[in-house]
């Protein structure tokens, strides 16, 4: 069965997202992409694997409902026996698979109505993009 094996991303609404972008970089100096920063762990130990923190304008309907403000990611392994399973617990799969370079990725909703993220990665797919490196 697939299961959930860390965290991938951590998405927020801003005003002004390319804003925030900049004060990232300023204030923390985190070296920004086009989303937000993109971390860059297991360099050394095994296989390069990435976390985003993602910046959505303040009208970005991704996340679902307007009001929720943030909405994170985990990295998943299995993801259609995963939805299998959660189909069988009555979850709320809010669309289909989506497969790009760097994964694929599908909705669900929480209990309390909360969209999450899930994403199989193919961490290989973001090889040539400004990245942090975590420690």
């Amino acid at each position: 069965m697939g299961r959930a094996i860390g965290i991938g991303g951590i998405f927020f609404k801003f005003k002004d997202e390319k804003a925030m972008i900049n004060w990232y970089k300023e204030a923390l100096g985190l070296n920004p992409n086009d989303y937000g920063v993109l971390f860059a762990f297991n360099g050394n130990s095994g296989p390069r694997a990435y976390l985003q923190l993602g910046v959505f304008p303040e009208t970005s309907d991704y996340f679902g409902t307007e009001s929720q403000r943030a909405m994170i990611n985990f990295r998943v392994e299995g993801i259609e026996s995963l939805l299998v399973h959660l189909q069988t617990m009555g979850t709320v799969i809010c669309d289909n698979i989506e497969t790009y370079e760097y994964g694929k990725f599908v909705h669900i909703l929480d209990p309390e109505g909360n969209r999450i993220e899930l994403w199989e990665p193919v961490d290989s797919g973001f090889d040539k993009e400004n990245i942090q490196e975590m420690r």
